[in-house]
């Protein structure tokens, strides 16, 4: 009976690592497409130059996604003909999470400033190593 127990438990959790796996992975690449979106409908010419991080340490991805947060806050659209799509896909990074313990000793200013479209690739480049 003890076995039973133990392996009714032991198919639980087994179970229930291998569904959270394949949500995280197409949390991901939902977001990675809509970076990729993103670059599409932003304006690169005459606009603010923003921190991008690059290669980050493990103890600093939560630095550097918070960075890329703000920095998307700072974005603007080509055009007005893009500008509901462009509004659309700014909310969906807004309410993206990363929950990543540690320490880090950088901040957002630390990194260097790169045009709009350079950071976009550069936040996919780390939504790709997640």
């Amino acid at each position: 009976m003890e076995r039973m127990i133990i392996f009714c438990m032991l198919f639980f959790c087994s179970s229930m690592a291998l569904t959270a796996a394949p949500y995280k992975i197409a949390k991901y690449k939902q977001l990675f497409k809509t970076i990729e979106l993103l670059e599409t409908t932003v304006k690169d010419k005459d606009v603010e130059l923003l921190h991008t991080p690059e290669n980050p340490v493990d103890g600093c991805l939560l630095t550097a996604v918070t960075c890329f947060q703000k920095g998307t806050l700072k974005l603007q659209p080509k055009n007005s003909q893009v500008n509901s799509t462009f509004t659309q896909t700014i909310k969906v990074l807004k309410r993206f999470t990363f929950s990543n313990p540690g320490k880090c000793e950088s901040s957002c200013e630390s990194y260097e400033k790169k045009t709009p479209k350079e950071f976009l690739k550069s936040f996919a480049k780390l939504i790709k190593q997640v």
